[in-house]
């Protein structure tokens, strides 16, 4: 198997070190993501839009390594106040109400006191190529 590293372009990743995504396989790794706007590099004081945010960047980080959120096997959410958790449903619904991964959820603290949620999945492509095969 070939592995594969997937950017989002954002700056922590390579002050950090760590890959947005790792494609192993037919198996997708996304790096736990946060509702942070790369392209503007701001974020939003709501819980639900960052979590709406999240969703954003996690598929296009799927996209970039052939898979979709139809794909999803597994997701993990960290939230430190765990009473913003509830408002976040409607969100997680409508992005994986059908899909229906295995799904756990953490309450702990985050580096960011501006980050309300952080989101990690897994996903195994089952659907073929779907996206493109870029990335680094």
């Amino acid at each position: 198997m070939s592995r594969r590293l997937v950017s989002s372009g954002s700056s922590f990743e390579a002050q950090i070190g760590y890959s947005r995504a790792v494609v192993e396989g037919d198996w997708v790794f996304v790096s736990g993501t946060t509702g942070f706007d790369y392209a503007t590099m701001s974020i939003s004081e709501s819980v639900v839009e960052q979590t709406e945010q999240c969703f954003r960047n996690i598929a296009a980080a799927l996209e970039r390594a052939g898979a979709a959120l139809e794909d999803v096997v597994r997701v993990t959410y960290i939230l430190p106040n765990a009473a913003d958790f509830p408002a976040c449903w409607p969100v997680l619904r409508r992005h994986l109400g059908e899909i229906r991964p295995a799904a756990t959820m953490l309450a702990a603290g985050l580096i960011d006191p501006r980050v309300k949620i952080e989101i990690e999945v897994t996903a195994h492509k089952t659907g073929g190529s779907r996206g493109s095969s870029g990335g680094t």
